[in-house]
């Protein structure tokens, strides 16, 4: 069993007393990791500390803010094995897909320290005798919420560019994942000057006393009604937020394409990590004359799906994060059911312990139910029959949310119609994942605000200051 420790004010095993919480293995509910809960005067501490030495860090050259993040991106990767194995232990995602996510969050930090010292300001052209610039700064203390669907990659996203702009972190990661969080605390500590990153663990209450502290940004990556509690929060302490948010991604697909190879994108979408993803596909609206060859075929894929441990080598189709969870997809599933739509696949709990819910296909869906208008984020498939790609197109758009959505076409005028009338922050077209590196990510509505990936946010990260010089009395220096 892993036991985790917080870090404040440089001092690992700090604080504790709020009591602990116990993650359970998804996959046989076995014990696996246990955290302190850190109480409300410990998250006033920890951000009191990191106000103490967040000059000396905003103070330090580019360069070397850089090669200690370049360090901690060594280390990380020392670390890689065991940090995937603690991925697939608290939320049991397949161990091959964890890796991938350490992976992932490597390069993510050795693009930002690439990246960061080559940022520069602006020089503004005024009058012959002054000198007029805009310098980029840190904006300070960064309090970074982070979430348990893909813990390591998403963490290096949020601590990678707010450390190396120069800003001092706190990071809470989820409850659900707690021990992932604290072994990539302690890898990021060992290259890191003592006190620049603090680790705070617990629930949703030291999230929001987090929030509700004197700090300069808020981070999160998590549900949609967690994020709109931070935005007011930060709307009453004055700091900056970031929110990625809840989604319901569309597929569309049109009817020029071909059907089975539709299937194939579609069920990466519905079904990879179980459909815990946060641009995962939530509802596929597919145009009537390729809709049976479409569902047929997609039926198949996931009746295919090898379920079991994460931890197990074949494994494809994990468990979900844990039964609460669970709970809250086969609920979504079954109300549809008793709406008037059919299961094709799935749709039944399993028996056994664990948290595994089989991929399930269904039928026969509408755009007004629940299944299709609200977050599922388990591994789901709603299909919506639509007669034109007009119809598809402008279900896809009718959401609360704006994070990502997906078209399969043949047609180049179709693939510009949907990614200039598609309310979101990513269009995909003719893959449902992918993209080149360094690409970001701005969500909408309910989805959130602010850059959340890509170059653009080691701008949400600093501030910019305008500065004027002159000579004194219209002289010279």
């Amino acid at each position: 069993m892993y036991t985790v420790a917080q870090l404040i004010g440089g001092v690992w095993g700090a604080g504790g007393e709020g009591g602990e919480l116990v993650v359970h293995d998804p996959a046989d509910g076995s014990p696996v990791s246990r955290a302190p809960v850190a109480t409300a005067d410990e998250v006033a501490k920890a951000v009191e500390a990191a106000r103490g030495v967040a000059a000396e860090w905003a103070a330090a050259a580019p360069a070397d803010r850089a090669a200690a993040l370049h360090r901690a991106a060594d280390a990380v990767e020392a670390a890689a094995e065991d940090l995937a194995q603690a991925t697939t232990a608290e939320m049991g995602k397949p161990l091959d897909d964890a890796r991938g996510g350490v992976a992932a969050g490597i390069g993510t930090l050795r693009q930002y320290a690439e990246l960061a010292p080559v940022r520069g300001g602006r020089t503004l052209h005024g009058g012959h005798d002054a000198l007029d610039f805009m310098a980029p700064e840190p904006r300070g203390v960064v309090a970074a919420i982070t979430p348990w669907n893909d813990p390591v990659a998403v963490s290096c996203g949020l601590l990678g560019a707010a450390l190396v702009t120069g800003n001092v972190v706190l990071h809470k990661p989820s409850e659900r994942t707690p021990a992932t969080g604290w072994l990539l605390a302690r890898a990021l500590d060992s290259a890191l000057p003592a006190g620049v990153l603090s680790l705070l663990t617990g629930g949703g209450e030291v999230g929001a006393a987090l929030s509700g502290q004197d700090v300069d940004v808020v981070a999160h990556v998590g549900s949609t009604a967690t994020g709109r509690a931070i935005a007011a929060a930060g709307a009453r302490t004055g700091a900056k937020v970031l929110l990625e948010n809840g989604g319901s991604d569309p597929l569309v697909v049109d009817a020029d394409v071909d059907p089975l190879w539709a299937a194939e994108q579609a069920a990466l979408g519905c079904f990879a990590n179980a459909g815990q993803i946060c641009v995962a596909v939530e509802r596929i609206y597919v145009h009537r004359d390729v809709a049976d060859g479409f569902t047929d075929a997609l039926v198949a894929r996931a009746e295919a799906l090898t379920v079991g441990p994460g931890r197990d080598p074949g494994t494809q189709l994990g468990p979900l994060v844990d039964r609460r969870h669970r709970d809250h997809v086969h609920g979504q599933v079954t109300a549809a059911v008793a709406a008037g739509a059919r299961v094709r696949a799935g749709g039944t709990l399993p028996e056994g312990p664990g948290a595994f819910y089989p991929a399930t296909v269904i039928e026969g869906c509408r755009h007004d139910m629940a299944l299709v208008r609200e977050e599922t984020f388990g591994p789901v498939a709603p299909v919506v029959v639509v007669d034109s790609f007009s119809e598809g197109l402008r279900c896809a758009a009718d959401s609360p949310y704006g994070l990502a959505a997906t078209v399969l076409t043949g047609s180049m005028s179709h693939a510009q119609r949907a990614w200039r009338e598609l309310p979101v922050g990513t269009v995909k077209v003719n893959a449902v994942f992918g993209g080149a590196p360094g690409g970001a990510a701005q969500p909408r509505r309910g989805s959130g605000h602010g850059f959340g990936y890509g170059p653009e946010l080691l701008d949400e990260f600093s501030t910019v200051k305008v500065v004027h010089l002159e000579a004194p009395g219209r002289g010279h220096w």
